[in-house]
């Protein structure tokens, strides 16, 4: 899909993919990793994103994906589009409307509603979302990105 051909109402998605224990692990585990700095992997305490025992403490049947990776998932298609230095020239806000389990079928998706002149160029604004494999939203947001 070419970023400047998509004019109000086009949709675009990522194909399927299921939120695997590894993929919720890597998250957890980035954070103390990266503030470490001594090219170890570190953990911290558990949290419902990483111990199953902990999650059922807090009243879910198992973990779920921190809300960060869906926001990630939601960036990575809008890169695929709109191509590497869109973090740059991009406005995204999300919000997290439904956990994401172990091994749940997530697709991420954006729909254009908008596209006005700004500035030098144009601002075309979007709808994103990543949905189960049902169509339930697990987690909504608008981008605008400057093109």
């Amino acid at each position: 899909m070419h970023a400047e051909k998509l004019e109000p109402g086009s949709e675009f998605s990522l194909p399927p993919r299921p939120m695997t224990r590894e993929r919720m692990r890597w998250y957890v585990d980035a954070q103390p990793t990266i503030a470490a700095d001594d090219g170890r992997i570190h953990t911290q305490e558990p949290t419902i994103h990483d111990d199953d025992e902990y999650a059922r403490k807090q009243g879910l049947p198992g973990i779920i994906a921190d809300g960060m990776i869906s926001t990630n998932w939601i960036l990575g298609l809008l890169i695929d589009v709109y191509g590497p230095d869109v973090a740059g020239r991009c406005k995204l806000r999300t919000k997290y409307v439904a956990p994401i389990y172990e091994d749940q079928i997530v697709v991420t998706r954006a729909r254009v509603t908008a596209v006005e002149p700004s500035g030098e160029g144009k601002a075309c604004r979007l709808d994103v979302w990543c949905e189960d494999d049902a169509g339930t939203k697990l987690t909504t947001g608008e981008a605008t990105v400057f093109v």
